[in-house]
């Protein structure tokens, strides 16, 4: 009998040593490197053995087109491409209690109403995921429920029943018997996935998948995982706010980036519908480091509050806090400042925060970072009725960004009557025909807005 073979496994990475070692090679992390088991595989490759000749079809043809299912939540629906494919696989991720399954349980009561869906739990007993339905006051959905872990056994019931709409939860508590590996490490999730995967799309069977995540946010597991499904969501959100940011980072049938918006309460997860009314519903009028933005969350403008501290600091070493931007991003543009308009900042300390718990990845928040710092650090506000966008450079020129018609269309239709972006260049004037348009060119224009005599 062959021995069966063995290999060290990164349950950080994914990456095979061929020895234990304290510390992976891959991604420097120390004692994530476990003994796995490998899976039977022809001896030198497949040899002289003969396989089934495949099929081809010409690019040119038709295939029917089947509806989306929709879930009735607007915000979930718009975050997926417009409804949920047939035989599409989904992996949702998020920090623990954020509200991954409060949101699918939802999602999928709405669904079961034109579907048949099923909610398999390999954390929850049955009697648990029927109080929060109750909590949530889904008590009557015709969900059919189950708690398993054993793949194979969900597989064999998936081909005995058939089911529209499936949800793993989680498929880290997910195990394969013919692998040694404990459930959770990297041969059992990728396994587990694919053989879930496969299933889904012959039976054409929609099936969701969660995932837990690291500390650092990414979801855990192997990186393969988010490759082989076709949706990959992540579900966001600040512990100390009420608002739920469900954000698509891949989407094979639909748009990524795209966002979805929700408020978190006692009856579960409520969606909003503008979120930009309810991310500046408290923001206070003529204080000095504040600044509206107006971002592009995939196809949606969203407007949201930029606010900055610039004081004195204590330590040799001024602070840099950033919430909800990126540090690199605030340190540059603190640089351009400092280089290109003479401000000096370099001694105090900076904090920096996107207002509502949203999270801004977009470089067109620069000129409204730049305007909150200066802002604050001369005691002059901003006007309360402006919003700001633009891209800085390293030699201080502000840039255009995409979809001005959009930005602005939005800020006038909340009552904004200004704006500051970058210079148009004698182009046509986009949207917002009632706004008045700072228009600049170099980051130094926008100091004679924070003058005192201004």
């Amino acid at each position: 009998m062959a021995r069966p073979q063995r290999s060290y496994v990164c349950q950080s990475c994914g990456s095979t040593h061929n020895k234990w070692s304290g510390k992976c090679e891959g991604c420097g992390e120390w004692n994530t490197v476990v003994e796995e088991i490998m899976a039977d595989s022809p001896p030198k490759g497949l040899g002289r053995m003969k396989g089934r000749v495949i099929e081809f079809h010409p690019l040119s043809g038709t295939s029917e087109k089947k509806p989306r299912r929709t879930s009735g939540i607007e915000e979930f629906d718009r975050v997926t491409g417009g409804g949920l494919v047939a035989g599409s696989a989904l992996l949702i991720g998020g920090d623990p209690g954020i509200g991954k399954s409060t949101i699918l349980l939802q999602a999928t009561a709405r669904l079961a109403k034109d579907a048949k869906c099923a909610y398999i739990s390999g954390e929850e007993a049955i009697d648990q995921v029927r109080m929060r339905a109750a909590r949530l006051g889904l008590a009557d959905a015709p969900v059919e429920l189950a708690a398993a872990t054993n793949v194979r056994d969900i597989i064999h019931t998936l081909e005995k029943e058939s089911y529209d709409v499936l949800v793993i939860d989680s498929i880290q508590t997910m195990y394969l018997d013919n692998l040694d590996s404990a459930p959770g490490t990297v041969a059992q999730v990728r396994a587990c996935a694919q053989e879930l995967i496969r299933t889904a799309k012959r039976r054409g069977t929609c099936v969701f998948l969660v995932g837990h995540v690291t500390k650092e946010g990414q979801i855990a597991g192997p990186r393969v995982l988010e490759h082989m499904v076709d949706t990959v969501l992540y579900f966001e959100g600040d512990r100390g706010h009420t608002f739920r940011i469900l954000r698509a980072v891949k989407n094979r049938f639909g748009p990524t980036d795209e966002i979805g918006v929700f408020e978190m309460g006692e009856d579960g997860l409520q969606e909003v519908k503008n979120p930009s009314a309810l991310f500046l519903s408290q923001r206070q009028q003529e204080i000095s480091g504040s600044a509206v933005f107006a971002g592009m969350e995939g196809t949606r403008p969203v407007l949201v509050e930029v606010q900055a501290l610039v004081a004195p600091s204590p330590l040799g070493t001024p602070r840099r806090a950033v919430i909800g931007w990126d540090q690199s991003r605030l340190s540059m543009v603190l640089a351009v400042l400092e280089a290109r308009c003479g401000i000096a900042i370099g001694p105090n300390d900076v904090y920096l925060s996107v207002a509502g718990g949203l999270r801004v990845t977009e470089p067109a928040a620069d000129l409204a970072v730049a305007a909150a710092l200066a802002s604050s650090l001369t005691g002059v506000p901003v006007p309360s009725d402006m919003v700001i966008f633009g891209e800085v450079g390293l030699s201080g020129e502000i840039r255009n960004v995409g979809q001005a018609d959009n930005r602005l269309k939005e800020a006038s239709k909340l009552g904004f009557k200004g704006a500051m972006i970058p210079d148009l260049n004698g182009k046509k004037t986009p949207g917002g025909k009632d706004m008045r348009l700072m228009q600049v060119k170099h980051l130094k224009d926008i100091l004679p807005l924070f003058t005192e005599d201004n």
